[in-house]
């Protein structure tokens, strides 16, 4: 309260406004002075190794920066390429499924051409087969008819006639009868 009052007063004691405020004008110069050696010494040594220290950060900083930067446009361009590659590989399987497909279409076609061709020639050499028995069977016929009729002549007729002229009969029997 002491200070409020003296500066309060209207007039200076001595005149000096360094001696009305209480300040020591030499203890000034010597705390300016002071002040002054203080900066010198931080801005020689102290500041340097602390700038030294914050540009080596910023330098990180910038560094993990552009690696981040440049590690997100490749993780970019290898989901871009991955897409691209899934797209033709898509593609691709689908192209190979179709080829497959047609390729399956034309072997079972093939199959049942080549199982039609052995079923007909199956057929035909079973026809044939059948013709050749049926002939055979018609022969064998045919001989047993003449036999039977040599023989059911024999006993009307009641005596064995020549095979000569038991042909000549039989023949035109058969002829007569067809």
């Amino acid at each position: 309260m002491n200070i409020l009052t003296h500066l309060a007063s209207a007039e200076p004691a001595s005149g000096n406004i360094f001696e009305a405020l209480g300040i020591d004008w030499k203890m000034l110069i010597f705390q300016i002075i002071g002040f002054v050696v203080l900066v010198w010494l931080l801005g020689k040594f102290v500041y340097p190794i602390l700038m030294k220290t914050v540009d080596a950060r910023q330098a990180e900083i910038e560094a993990s920066t552009k690696a981040a930067t440049a590690a997100e446009e490749k993780a970019a361009k290898a989901e871009a390429d991955v897409a691209k590659l899934m797209k033709q590989a898509r593609k691709d399987a689908t192209d190979i499924v179709s080829t497959a497909r047609e390729e399956a279409n034309a072997a079972l076609e093939a199959a049942d051409g080549k199982a039609k061709a052995r079923a007909d020639a199956i057929v035909a050499s079973a026809h044939d087969e059948i013709q050749k028995d049926v002939i055979a069977a018609k022969k064998a016929l045919h001989n047993e008819t003449i036999d039977l009729v040599a023989a059911a002549t024999e006993k009307v007729v009641g005596k064995t006639v020549s095979a000569k002229v038991d042909d000549s009969i039989i023949a035109s029997a058969v002829k007569e009868a067809k």
